[in-house]
C-alpha cells in the first residue's frame, strides 16, 4: 500500500510541464469549506501555492486559508495554555512530592507542549520545507484529469469513495487511498473504465519489517525513489461522489505487484507509473477498449526503485 508520497505541487510546473489548467473554482470551493471548519486535510504545499495571489480566486483562497489559520492559531494556543498549566502543576506536586501520577503528568505535559509549539510554528510558517509536497491518507493532492478535452488540475482527497456508497463507507473501508489492480474490474468497476487520473510522484513511502544481522526484526518506514530521479506520472482512479447536499471528489492510485527490488526491501505493493505517451489515453478511457486500459498499466515506466529509511 503507498500509505504516503511526495506529490508535486507547484501548479506554474503543472502549466510549464504539462499544459494543465488549473481548476481555481475547486480550490476556492475547498478552501472556504476548512475556512468554514471542514475537517479537508490540505498540505502545506498546497497552502503555499496561494501566497501570492495575483488574481481574484487566488485572493479569495489566500483569505480561506488567513481565516483557517487565525482559527487554527486560536485552538491551538489556548491547547497551549492549558497544557503549560497542568506542566507547572506536575513541577510544583514533583517539588513537594515525586508521585507517578506527577511524573506521568510531566511527561504528558511536556511532550504536549513541545508538540503545540512546533505546531504553531509551522502554522506561520511561509518558506517552504522538505515534507510540505507529502501526503498521506485523507489529505488532498492535485489530481490531473480531462474536463472538456483538456488536461486539469483539480484537489481530490486521497482516499476514495466510490459513487453510490454511504458517507460511512471511509471508516469502513480505510484502505481505500490505494487500488488493487487485480481488483479494478470488480470492487472498483465504477471508477475504471469511467474516470481516470494521473498523481504526480517524486518519491512513495511505505511501511515494512526489515530483518536486522542478529536475527530480529523491526518496522521502519522506506522511501522509495525511481532511479531516473525525475517525477513519475502515476496511474489513478478517482470519484465525484454526492448526496444531493454535499459533493467530494476523491482518489485512490492504482498499485501493482511489485519489481524485485521492492520485493526485496519487505514490501508486496507498487504503484503504476505511466509513460508520458500514454498518458492522454488513459485519462480518456471511454475512448478505449478495456484490453487498451490494461494494455497501457503493463506498457509503463519500468525504474529501479531506490530505497532507504524515511528521515
Amino acid at each position: 500500500m503507498c500509505y504516503s508520497a511526495k506529490v508535486r505541487q507547484d501548479h506554474q510546473d503543472y502549466e510549464r510541464l504539462f499544459g494543465v489548467h488549473i481548476s481555481l473554482s475547486d480550490y476556492v470551493r475547498l478552501y472556504a469549506e476548512r475556512a468554514e471548519g471542514a475537517n479537508h486535510k490540505i498540505p502545506k504545499g498546497m497552502d503555499l501555492q496561494f501566497q501570492r495571489p495575483k488574481i481574484p480566486e487566488e485572493q479569495q483562497i489566500l483569505a480561506s486559508i488567513r481565516s483557517w489559520q487565525q482559527a487554527r492559531s486560536h485552538e491551538l494556543q489556548s491547547e497551549l495554555f492549558a497544557q503549560r498549566t497542568r506542566l507547572a502543576d506536575s513541577e510544583r506536586k514533583l517539588a513537594i512530592k515525586v508521585t507517578k501520577a506527577a511524573q506521568e503528568s510531566h511527561r504528558i505535559a511536556s511532550s504536549k507542549v513541545r508538540w503545540l509549539t512546533e505546531k504553531l510554528a509551522d502554522l506561520r510558517r511561509e518558506q517552504p520545507g522538505e515534507d510540505d509536497s507529502r501526503i498521506y491518507p485523507g489529505d488532498y493532492v492535485p489530481v490531473v484529469v480531462i474536463e472538456d478535452g483538456r488536461r486539469v488540475l483539480k484537489p481530490m482527497r486521497y482516499l476514495c469513495r466510490p459513487p453510490g456508497v454511504p458517507a460511512s463507507f471511509d471508516r469502513k473501508y480505510p484502505g481505500t487511498y490505494n487500488a488493487r489492480r487485480d481488483s479494478l474490474n470488480g470492487y472498483w468497476r465504477r471508477c475504471f473504465g469511467h474516470t481516470h487520473g494521473v498523481i504526480i510522484l517524486g518519491a512513495f513511502f511505505e511501511h515494512v519489517e526489515r530483518m536486522l544481522p542478529d536475527g530480529t526484526s523491526e518496522k521502519a518506514i522506506l522511501r522509495f525513489e525511481p532511479d531516473f530521479h525525475r517525477d513519475m506520472l502515476c496511474a489513478a482512479i478517482w470519484s465525484h461522489w454526492t448526496n444531493g447536499d454535499e459533493e467530494l471528489y476523491s482518489v485512490a492510485l492504482i498499485t501493482d505487484e511489485p519489481p524485485p527490488e521492492v520485493s526485496a526491501a519487505g514490501h508486496d505493493r507498487c504503484v503504476i507509473p505511466l509513460k508520458t505517451e500514454n498518458v492522454d489515453a488513459w485519462l480518456n478511457p471511454q475512448l478505449q477498449s478495456e484490453s487498451e486500459l490494461q494494455r497501457i498499466l503493463d506498457d509503463r515506466e519500468r525504474p529501479r526503485y531506490e530505497h532507504r529509511l524515511a528521515a
